[in-house]
């Protein structure tokens, strides 16, 4: 079937050494100057807590924003289990005003992960009481959308100024790029029914069949069917795609070992939530293309994000970006946007050819 993918995007971990997290984090700052650069529409990062990846999604896209100039910002997902709803609005109100209007902002609800280890260093009291519910997602949304605080005659007061309250900054039109990550049936039907744009990814719960595929698109469908009239959110679907077109052997080799060593999880429904996984899409750029026309999730959706690998480098991450870029986006219906450069992707892997490149690529 044709495709008509009118976006593109990566997802990336953000790994790092443990002796030398700067370094990592560096790379991944490059990662997403590359993309920029290639004509990627968005450069996504996962959020992840007691691992060798970033912790704070607003911090990492706060500085992203400021080696970027055009490339859309997001995070996939925030779990909101260990959020503030009120704190975390006031930190990507600020990372989206530097980003200038960039920002897209990835949610998740429910209990937070690692919670015997870290929600007693979160919370006061005994948090199996607390509510992780949809309900901290709308104190989110809510925060975003500028309300005031108080009545019409409640201030706040500072030297040299006198403002009504409201979470500051306040960034116009974010609440509107907030995008919940679907996983069952359940959560697809009540991000429809707020109208949130939906992030759907490589994994999803067999709640309504054992097949990935065929679970994922009666999900996508339960997700539409619920939507307010005339509301049209953005929808984008996660696939792990690892081309080896322009691989040396060694790493093919090693693309080879890290897709046999995911099969098995995705041939039935795996623990007591029947989680599905989809395949990995690692081959020739015509053996990808030829999947992804074959996914009936794909024909749905204008919106693809790669899921780019855990553990891999930095050159690595490189190729597979640009072989993606050069070899299959266009033959599934995208186009690169007027004015996007088409860098050498050396340029962000050796600092002398980078700094050289630099009045081409970074502001």
């Amino acid at each position: 079937m044709a495709l008509s993918i009118a976006h593109i995007g990566f997802l990336t971990p953000g790994n790092y050494p443990d002796n030398d997290p700067a370094a990592g984090l560096e790379e991944t700052l490059k990662l997403f100057e590359a993309g920029e650069a290639l004509g990627f529409d968005s450069a996504w990062v996962r959020q992840r807590h007691l691992e060798h990846g970033v912790s704070s999604a607003p911090v990492f896209l706060a500085a992203a924003s400021q080696r970027t100039r055009r490339i859309e910002l997001g995070s996939a997902v925030i779990q909101l289990g260990y959020e503030s709803p009120f704190r975390l609005a006031e930190d990507l109100s600020m990372a989206d005003s530097l980003a200038g209007g960039r920002l897209n902002v990835g949610v998740s609800a429910g209990p937070p992960l690692h919670a015997e280890l870290v929600a007693p260093l979160v919370f006061d009291g005994d948090w199996r009481s607390f509510d992780f519910s949809y309900g901290r997602v709308e104190r989110l949304l809510d925060s975003l959308s500028g309300h005031y605080l108080g009545d019409g005659e409640t201030y706040v007061l500072s030297p040299g100024n006198r403002q009504r309250a409201r979470l500051q900054p306040f960034a116009p039109g974010l609440r509107d790029r907030v995008w919940y990550g679907g996983g069952s049936l359940r959560s697809y039907e009540w991000t429809g029914s707020k109208g949130l744009n939906l992030m759907i990814g490589s994994l999803t719960s067999g709640d309504v069949s054992d097949r990935f595929e065929e679970a994922q698109l009666a999900q996508l469908r339960a997700y539409r069917a619920a939507l307010p009239p005339g509301r049209t959110p953005r929808v984008a679907a996660g696939r792990v795609i690892v081309p080896t077109d322009s691989a040396d052997a060694r790493t093919r080799a090693r693309y080879a070992t890290y897709a046999a060593s995911r099969h098995e999880r995705t041939l039935s429904p795996q623990g007591p939530r029947r989680t599905l996984f989809s395949r990995d899409l690692v081959g020739s750029s015509d053996e990808i293309i030829a999947r992804l026309q074959a996914d009936p999730v794909l024909s749905e959706v204008q919106e693809l994000r790669l899921e780019l690998p855990y553990e891999f480098a930095l050159e690595e991450y490189l190729q597979i970006i640009t072989d993606f870029v050069e070899k299959i986006a266009p033959q599934i219906g995208w186009q690169r946007r007027t004015g996007a450069e088409h860098p050498d992707p050396r340029s962000f892997r050796d600092p002398a050819i980078r700094d050289a490149e630099r009045g081409r690529f970074a502001p």
